[in-house]
Parts: C-alpha cells; sequence; structure tokens
C-alpha cells in the first residue's frame, strides 16, 4: 500500500521521537528528520529524571504509557520509608520522667481543710432531751434522801460512842490463840470466810484486806493470802508447823438477806470479838437459813422488777405488759435452775434469752408498735453481767489483773450467750423494719419515779433481803437513779451511770452504819441493777452477731458506761474509806 509524502513524514518523525525517549536512533531516519525534530525533543532530555515532565507530550498519546512505570518506580519507593521509621520511637520514652516532679507540689493545700475538722460541740445540757420536770423531781429526792442520812448520820455517831469499848474486851481471846491448834482454828475460820466472801461477789481487794484483818485480830503473824474468784490460798505461821489451806469458791451464790448476815460475822470477826469456831458456826447456819420468801412470792417479785425497769427504758403500755408476762416465765425458769450445775445454767441463759426474744420479735411481726421493744431486755435484767464487769474493772484499776481480767472474761461470755439466743429468734422469725425513737414512751414524767418504787420492792422480794431493808434500799435507788438523771443533763449519757454510782457509793455505806441497816452490799446491789451496764452491751453484741457494723458503737458505749460505774465506785469509796466497811 503506498503512503503519502506527508504520511510518510509524520511516521518517521513518531519513529524518530520514540527512539529519542527510548536512548537509540531511529533506523531508515534521514538527517533532515532528525534535525528537524529535534528542536521539539531537546526540552525533553533535560527533564527526563524528574517525574513531573512526562506530562509535556501530550501530541502523542500512545508511546507516553510504555516508559513511565520502568523510570517512576526506582526513586519513589525505598528510600521514603527508610528515615521515617527509625526516628519516632525514641520520642516516646521522653514523657516518663516528666510526671513524677510535677506532682510533687500538691501536698500544700492539704493543710487547709485541717482547722474545719473540728465541729462545735454544745454542752451536753443544751442537747439534753429530758423534761424540765424530770430535773425539778431529781433535785427533790436527791435533797429529801440527803436529809434522811444527815439524820441517820447524827444517830449512828451516839451509837458509836457506846459501841467504842467493846474492841477492849477482846484482848483475852487474842491471847489464847497461841497455839497450833488456835492457829489451825483460825485459818479454818479464815476459809470459811473467804469462801464466803467470794460467793456473795465480793473483789479480792476486799477479801484480801478482811482477811489480813482478821489474821491481826487472832494474833496470826505472817499469815499469807491469795484470793482469786474461784479459789482461795491461805498460808498460817504460828509456833506450831506452818500450814496452808486451799478453798475453791465462787460457785453458790448467796441471797441478799445471806450477804447481809455474813456481813455482820465479818464485822465481829475483823474486831477479834468473836471465837473461830463460833465464826464457822454462824456462817453454817447462814448458808442453810431458808429464804424470807416463798417461790411464789419470789415469782412474783420478779414480774415487778421486769415491769419497772422496762418503764425505765422507755416501754408503752404495751410492752410493760409484754414485760410483766415475759418477767413471770423467767422468774419460774430462774427460780427452778437454782440448783442446776454451771455447764447447765449456760445452756438455760441461751435458753431464756430465746425464748423471750421470740416472743417479743412475733409481737413485732404482728404490727405492735417499738415501744415493746424493751421487754427484750428488761425479763433478762438478772442474768445481764454488770456487777461482774464492774467488779472486773475495779479489780483491773486496783492492780488485780489476774481476777480482774477473768471477771471481764466471764462477763463478756455471759453477754455472748445472752446474745446468741437473740440472734437465733431473729434469724428464726426475722427482724421487722422499726422506728426506735428516744424517750418515746407516753406513760408520763412520774411513771420512771414510780417504776423505780416498783424496781426496788421486786428485787427484795425475789433476791430475799431483809423486810428491814426495804426502806434503805429504796432511798440508794432514788439517790443513784436521781443522780443519773441530772448526770445525764450535764454530763451526757455514758457519764451519767459514773454520777450515779459516784453519789450511790456514800450514801449505802451510810445506811450500812444504821442499827438495823443493810450492809453497803445488800444496799447497792439493786443499784447495779438499775443502772443496767449490761444491757447496751446486750443489744450491741447482738447486732454485732447478726452482722450489723453499727453495733461496735453500742459495744464502745457499753464499755465507757461499766468502765464510768467502776470510777464512780472507786471515787465513793475513796470518799466512805474513814467508814471502814467494804463495799465491793
Amino acid at each position: 500500500m503506498a503512503f503519502g509524502g506527508g504520511a510518510r513524514a509524520s511516521l518517521c518523525a513518531l519513529v524518530a521521537a520514540s527512539a529519542l525517549l527510548l536512548g537509540a536512533p531511529a533506523v531508515g531516519a534521514t538527517a533532515a528528520t532528525t534535525i528537524a525534530v529535534s528542536p521539539a525533543l531537546e526540552p525533553i532530555e533535560t527533564v527526563e529524571p524528574e517525574p513531573a515532565d512526562e506530562t509535556e507530550p501530550p501530541e502523542s498519546p500512545l508511546p507516553t504509557p510504555t516508559p513511565t512505570p520502568t523510570g517512576t518506580a526506582e526513586p519513589t519507593g525505598s528510600p521514603e520509608p527508610e528515615t521515617s521509621a527509625p526516628t519516632e520511637p525514641p520520642e516516646t520514652e521522653e514523657p516518663t520522667p516528666t510526671p513524677t516532679p510535677a506532682e510533687e507540689p500538691t501536698p500544700t493545700p492539704s493543710e487547709s481543710p485541717v482547722p474545719t475538722q473540728v465541729p462545735a460541740v454544745p454542752p451536753a445540757a443544751a442537747t439534753a432531751t429530758t423534761s424540765v420536770w424530770s430535773w425539778i423531781i431529781a433535785a427533790v429526792v436527791l435533797v429529801v434522801a440527803a436529809g434522811i442520812l444527815v439524820v441517820a448520820r447524827r444517830r449512828s455517831e451516839d451509837e458509836d460512842v457506846a459501841e467504842a469499848a467493846v474492841p477492849a474486851a477482846s484482848d483475852a481471846p487474842k491471847t489464847a490463840l497461841e497455839s497450833a491448834a488456835r492457829t489451825a482454828a483460825t485459818q479454818a475460820a479464815m476459809e470459811e470466810i473467804g469462801e464466803a466472801m467470794t460467793d456473795a461477789g465480793y473483789s479480792v481487794a476486799t477479801v484480801r484486806e478482811t482477811l489480813e484483818d482478821v489474821a491481826r485480830a487472832n494474833n496470826l503473824v505472817g499469815a499469807e493470802i491469795i484470793v482469786f474468784p474461784t479459789a482461795l490460798l491461805v498460808s498460817s505461821r504460828g509456833d506450831g508447823p506452818s500450814g496452808t489451806g486451799a478453798v475453791s469458791s465462787g460457785e453458790h451464790d448467796l441471797l441478799l438477806h445471806q450477804v447481809d448476815e455474813l456481813q455482820g460475822v465479818v464485822d465481829d470477826a475483823r474486831a477479834g470479838i468473836v471465837d473461830p469456831a463460833e465464826i464457822r458456826a454462824r456462817i453454817a447456819r447462814m448458808r442453810a437459813a431458808r429464804p424470807p420468801y416463798s417461790p411464789v412470792q419470789r415469782g412474783a417479785g420478779y414480774v415487778l422488777v421486769s415491769a419497772g425497769l422496762s418503764v425505765l427504758l422507755g416501754a408503752s403500755w404495751t410492752g410493760v405488759v409484754f414485760a410483766a408476762l415475759l418477767g413471770a416465765a423467767v422468774g419460774t425458769a430462774l427460780l427452778a435452775g437454782e440448783r442446776l450445775a454451771g455447764r447447765y445454767r449456760a445452756l438455760l441463759s441461751v435458753g431464756i434469752a430465746f425464748g423471750v426474744a421470740l416472743v417479743v420479735l412475733l409481737g413485732l411481726r404482728l404490727g405492735l408498735d417499738s415501744g415493746v421493744l424493751p421487754a427484750l431486755i428488761a425479763p433478762l435484767v438478772v442474768l445481764l453481767p454488770g456487777a461482774l464487769l464492774t467488779v472486773g474493772s475495779i479489780e483491773l484499776a486496783t492492780g488485780q489483773m489476774v481476777s480482774g481480767a477473768g471477771r471481764l472474761a466471764a462477763g463478756a461470755m455471759q453477754l455472748v450467750l445472752l446474745a446468741i439466743g437473740i440472734v437465733a429468734a431473729g434469724a428464726l422469725v426475722g427482724i421487722p423494719s422499726l422506728e426506735v425513737a428516744p424517750s418515746s414512751t407516753g406513760l408520763g414524767v412520774v411513771a420512771p419515779w414510780i417504776a423505780v418504787a416498783l424496781f426496788g420492792v421486786g428485787i427484795v422480794v425475789y433476791k430475799c433481803a431483809n423486810r428491814a431493808s426495804l426502806g434503805w434500799i429504796l432511798v440508794v435507788l432514788y439517790v443513784a437513779y436521781g443522780a443519773q438523771v441530772l448526770g445525764a443533763v450535764f454530763f451526757g449519757g455514758v457519764l451519767s451511770a459514773l454520777i450515779g454510782a459516784l453519789v450511790a457509793m456514800p450514801v449505802a455505806v451510810l445506811v450500812a452504819r444504821r442499827p438495823h441497816g443493810p450492809s453497803a452490799l445488800v444496799s447497792f446491789m439493786p443499784a447495779f441493777w438499775l443502772l443496767v451496764p449490761g444491757a447496751l452491751g446486750l443489744v450491741g453484741v447482738a447486732s454485732v452477731l447478726g452482722g450489723d457494723a453499727g453495733g461496735s458503737a453500742s459495744l464502745i458505749t457499753t464499755t465507757a458506761t461499766v468502765v464510768g460505774i467502776s470510777l464512780g465506785v472507786l471515787a465513793g469509796t475513796a470518799v466512805s474509806s474513814r467508814l471502814g466497811r467494804p463495799v465491793l
């Protein structure tokens, strides 16, 4: 096929341009064609390595796509990723040391909230919930009791003058106790006295002091005495061979009429006016004495104790009825279990607590008001180890570590036993949601003062105090409760027990100086149960065993209450020490 001259010239130009782009001269091209195309291809040779010049040959679109991938792939791929990868990793390690010095100046602003943490605490009188009439009644009761004690004190001073010459007649029997037989008899009498005093609930310091006075009054020189709550060791050294006696004690509790008789024996033995054989005979008669009240009367007395204490704890009328009924049942069970051994008494305590809690919680389940709740504590008042914890605290404060720790451990165990019964009853029937308001009783302002009299009469009958002791016991109870009410106004609820014990102790000692007055322990023991140091602790232990962490606050309050009563007893003993009669 023949081409024209123009077509042939254009074809030769395309071949020459392709040869120049590929770097080889065109075969069969004339010199004229190369010269004619060269001016148009010179700028392409200078811009060959740059990828941007590939866009210039728009006039010939067919050969341009083939050479472009070969020249552009070499410079673009390899050098660019090598420089970026190794430079950036070390820069990440730089921010690690910077945050530590930057946080050092932070403790400076923490000093500012320190003064704001001290809240303003108003006086206890400003926040007291006790009514004004209760203050007035408490003040009147204390004034009347003070007048009675002043009159009794003047009469007792006149009688002490007549009794001052009695110890002079005791010189003769003292000189006759130098033989070995008399030494053995004196040691046996000391063992009987120590065992009886431990059963009565005296502290080991009081028992030891009393036995030392008895040994001194009977010319028993060099006697060594070791007293524990459950054991007594007496070692005597006379003209003959020395002997040591060991007696177990604390296993048989004494009633109040027995404690009163024992105090008379102790006073005579300390003065040295009775024979050792007579001491042992009187103690034996004291232990064998029948109670002045029948079991039915004692059960009725426990009903009064439970009902009166429920009023003092803030019960409603329904709660008082519940407490009286439960008091009858608990009193019957306690009277039936007086002759049980110690291991069975522990089970009896758990069973009584379980039964009382079961009845009260079922009543709350049936929709009764929260005023029934004090009926949970009032029937258990005699089982509460208030006196045990207080005497243990006194012994610890006076250096008797073994006895004090033992009594505190026994008291804590008694609380745990009672709390286990309450927790078991709560787990069986459940505990409903309650809103217990303090002082929610609607019984009136005079009701607590009437309840004190009911409590006093009931405790005298149930614990079998002498009938002549009833009036004096009521005086001590009213003084203790009145002082506690006023102490709660000015010092708060925890220290109110301290004030009550501090005031009641000298009053009990003054009452004991009366010819027909009860011993200090007999008139003061009901005040222990009135102040109820173990009631708060029972609720706290039950709360802790039930999984309530808030019960620990109640345990702390109980500890402070027990310590407060102990300090009050110690202070009251220091005030009345010159009267010469042991109280605890």
